[in-house]
């Protein structure tokens, strides 16, 4: 159980992040964050290998 209100909203965020995280193209949830071009955030899914920002 969270220790303070900070901690509890951040277990909140770490939740809707990883339910937002679906590859597109193969709707698995195996979903890496990975540093793009010019310094933008991009996402691999290690299931299938689509790349997506």
């Amino acid at each position: 159980m969270p220790t303070s209100m900070v901690e509890e909203v951040d277990d909140l965020l770490d939740t809707a992040e990883a339910a937002l995280l679906e590859c597109p193209s193969c709707g698995s949830a195996h979903v890496a964050q990975v540093l793009g071009d010019n310094g933008g955030i991009s996402y691999v899914c290690t299931a299938c290998g689509h790349s997506w920002s």
